[in-house]
């Protein structure tokens, strides 16, 4: 089943599971993707799926219906494209072509924890109070006391709209030889460490670098690492 993933400003949304023939997308109510700003069209454009195909229709909007940065009428969606209507973008993820690319993104964007990172991660204190352990950071067992269920979505890059469901107590995401960041699940919530960077600047969570200390993630906070933009959420 295909999905559309519907973001502003990098900031998702919404989801939308493509069960139906039809959907319309646009200002009004009665659309089935509704986008409520003044710079799309009250109709702006339909996507009519058939069998394993999906295609992209402007209905004659006033600003226009952009695939990938290109004006057009009519298309048909590929796998990751990116649908632009006013200043909202609609990317088209297309659920078999996403499983196939599950592997690629797990190579490159999952590390294996070494135990230089792990001594790293333990060695770093969080800024915020953690109750019941004295300002350290907690072990393996105190990490994982009462974690809150969380996952990763990629916002953007070839990866854009894969999640990564954050089970394990530490995980490391990023490029190795350009920037490593671990998330370790603690009995308070979610933290974003530093591991490793080629040329010295920090991971950022909203735009703001991390600095050396472990940061709490928010639900909704947008992680940007190695280049690559990724939303945390809290199921």
């Amino acid at each position: 089943m295909a999905r559309l993933m519907l973001s502003l400003d990098s900031q998702v949304l919404a989801e939308y599971n493509m069960n139906k023939e039809r959907y319309t997308v646009g200002r009004l109510p009665d659309n089935d993707v509704r986008i409520d700003n003044a710079a799309v069209s009250g109709h702006h454009a339909l996507i009519i799926n058939i069998l394993n195909d999906s295609f992209l229709e402007d209905l004659n909007s006033t600003n226009g219906t952009y695939v990938n940065g290109k004006l057009i009428k009519k298309h048909a969606l590929q796998h990751g494209d990116v649908i632009t209507c006013g200043h909202h973008q609609l990317r088209f993820i297309d659920s078999q072509a996403d499983d196939s690319e599950a592997d690629e993104f797990e190579k490159t964007m999952v590390i294996q924890p070494t135990a230089a990172a792990v001594e790293r991660i333990h060695a770093t204190r969080a800024e915020a109070p953690r109750p019941g352990v004295n300002g350290q950071v907690p072990t393996d067992s105190a990490i994982a006391a009462v974690p809150p269920k969380a996952k990763l979505q990629v916002l953007s890059g070839a990866f854009a709209g894969r999640e990564l469901e954050l089970i394990k107590t530490v995980t490391m995401v990023g490029r190795p030889g350009v920037q490593i960041a671990a998330i370790t699940r603690r009995a308070d919530g979610y933290y974003l460490v530093q591991v490793e960077s080629a040329n010295g600047d920090f991971a950022q969570i909203n735009g703001t670098q991390i600095g050396a200390q472990a940061r709490r993630l928010g639900d909704n906070d947008v992680i940007t690492l190695a280049g690559v933009k990724m939303g945390f959420f809290v199921n």
